[in-house]
């Protein structure tokens, strides 16, 4: 017994030293971790300015900034839209609708670790081509994509309620891309998405084919045996079409429509029509395709829209159909740093075959509303669009939809505390390929001012808290304040890699870097006019802000040099693994 109550005592006395020293950790990591408060995000893009509003109408896009790859589904009077998320966390943003123009994000659809597993994944994999839909036959939606993470590959999840969360994943047993599924009248369910040729049997670079599987609703897997090949190529397989992808079956007139994209994602970027008297084929393409595409126009138009594709199609409350699609907008130098976007466009499908009104010629920013719609973009709680402001002083205990991590689960990082926000730091920085401890609101003007305030004073040079402007762990911007020699000082540093974006030599350079005093808030603010970046500083009580390093390019921060499929964003950083050099 008594060597009992000495084992006991022992253990005890450890415990307590445990606990003596997470506290200490805990208080010195809270000295060092910053708190931010009053951020501010404002648009202001000339197109909204010169083509206002009139009662009648809404803007497109519905979604700006990086929500590419739409899908839309339909139960009711209740409409559901998700859009790609890539390394995203939590993943696939879903939004609700009940007129189509006005949207509020509900959540995310993956938002639990157990469905998303994107922890060491570069910024362009992960979770793409999300595709919803509603099954009425058994009152259940299903949302399939694919995750390239974690062996999950090609997946499903599904709910009665999306606003109550949804399954952790089925993982299918087919290769390939962007999948989707169709219920047909009988209740019988397909699989459709792209794929690689049969061995053997490619063509040339680029050459995809669009592949069907009969689909067991009981056991969430695709029936072994049933795979078909329906679309070899694209529209024309003598023209050598390049990626058909992103299939949709519909069924019309009592007849199968398959919608796809063909082109790749970029400029040659387009949607096409096929039609069957079965859903496994044979399949035939329309006529008049493209149905939509921005590719014959000219390069030198105002207010271009371009790489219009990848759609989907849903039936709205005036019986007529709509069709939700991505597509950029380019900045004056024709750089993309805001990344895909979703669009929406009225379709005319009293013919045999859909197609987008008035998606062949230049996109305009403002549509007819559907008869009946008041348009609420403007109000509390609706997403915005056109040039608004986003202001969060995050004094509420759940954060907006719109804040997420990369590669990381925001919980694992932030606090929200009475005075603020607190980011405490990871022992890594925002150049690696791993969780990093920052809090990202996507870019979405070409015009913009984002402005936060951060009270923070480090204690050693490898601490470091601020703004990030990132278009990847590779090719970003940062600046914030760090240490050296018992100062504080604010910088700026342009990470890029030279040459090719996938195989150069990385590079980081200092701009700027000044002494500051850190004894009161200071509010950071970073201001973007199309390709023309800004960073600046005020102390507490001055509005007048201190430019630092001048006016900088956002050409990494573009699709065109940087590569990959995701826009800009803006982060809220702070790191224990600082690697910026002040001179």
């Amino acid at each position: 017994m008594r060597n009992f109550n000495l084992f006991k005592k022992s253990q005890q006395t450890v415990l307590m030293f445990a606990a003596i020293l997470l506290f200490s950790a805990t208080k010195l990591s809270g000295q060092s971790a910053p708190i931010f408060t009053q951020f501010v995000y404002q648009g202001n893009d000339a197109i909204y300015k010169e083509n206002p509003l009139q009662p009648d109408e809404f803007y497109t896009p519905i979604l700006q900034g990086c929500y590419p790859d739409p899908s839309i589904t339909r139960k009711g009077d209740d409409f559901f839209l998700v859009a790609s998320s890539f390394v995203m966390v939590p993943g696939v943003p879903i939004f609700h609708s009940t007129d189509l123009v006005n949207w509020r994000q509900i959540g995310h659809v993956l938002d639990r670790p157990s469905q998303l597993k994107v922890e060491t994944l570069g910024i362009s994999r992960g979770v793409y081509a999300p595709m919803i839909t509603y099954n009425p036959h058994n009152d259940y939606f299903y949302m399939i994509t694919t995750q390239v993470a974690a062996d999950l590959g090609n997946m499903i999840v599904k709910t009665k309620d999306p606003f109550k969360g949804w399954s952790d994943p089925y993982k299918l047993n087919f290769d390939g891309i962007d999948p989707s599924i169709f219920f047909d009248d009988d209740g019988k369910a397909y699989v459709i998405h792209n794929d690689a040729p049969d061995e053997g049997t490619e063509l040339y670079d680029g050459h995809r084919v669009i592949k069907i599987w009969e689909y067991d609703l009981e056991q969430n897997q695709v029936i072994a045996g049933t795979d078909k090949i329906i679309v070899n190529g694209g529209v024309d397989i003598t023209q050598n079409p390049i990626w058909i992808e992103a299939p949709h079956i519909f069924k019309k007139y009592s007849r199968y429509y398959l919608i796809c994209a063909e082109g790749g994602t970029g400029d040659w970027h387009s949607e096409v029509v096929f039609v069957s008297d079965h859903p496994k084929g044979p399949y035939a393409p329309a006529d008049n395709n493209p149905i939509l595409t921005q590719r014959y126009l000219n390069p030198n138009r105002p207010n271009k829209v371009d790489w219009a594709g990848h759609a989907d199609l849903v039936r709205g409350n005036d019986d007529k159909y709509y069709g939700v699609f991505l597509g950029i907008r380019p900045n004056e130098k024709n750089r993309v740093n805001i990344g895909r976007e979703t669009f929406i466009l009225p379709v005319d499908w009293t013919g045999e075959f859909p197609v987008f009104e008035n998606g062949l010629v230049p996109l305009k920013p403002k549509l007819k509303m559907p008869k009946g719609v008041t348009n609420r973009t403007s109000e509390d709680g609706f997403f915005p669009n056109g040039n608004f402001t986003f202001a969060d002083n995050f004094d509420v205990e759940k954060l907006d939809y719109r804040w997420i991590g990369v590669r990381c689960w925001r919980e694992k990082f932030i606090e929200i505390t009475p005075k603020g926000l607190k980011i405490n730091p990871f022992s890594v920085n925002i150049k690696a390929q791993e969780p990093t401890s920052t809090l990202f609101h996507r870019q979405q003007h070409s015009s913009f001012e984002a402005t936060v305030t951060v009270e923070y004073t480090p204690t050693s040079a490898s601490e470091l808290a601020g703004i990030v402007c990132y278009q990847s762990e590779i090719f970003h911007y940062v600046f914030g304040i760090t240490y050296k020699d018992r100062d504080t000082y604010i910088v700026l540093e342009r990470n890029e890699r030279k040459g090719n974006a996938e195989t150069g030599q990385r590079v980081s350079t200092l701009i700027a870097s000044q002494k500051i005093d850190t004894s009161q808030p200071i509010k950071l603010r970073v201001t973007a006019e199309d390709d023309n970046y800004q960073f600046s500083y005020s102390t507490a009580g001055n509005d007048r802000f201190t430019n630092v390093g001048g006016t900088v390019s956002g050409d990494i921060l573009s699709t065109n040099v940087a590569g990959g499929f995701t826009g800009s964003l803006i982060g809220l950083y702070a790191t224990s693994a600082n690697d910026i050099v002040v001179p």
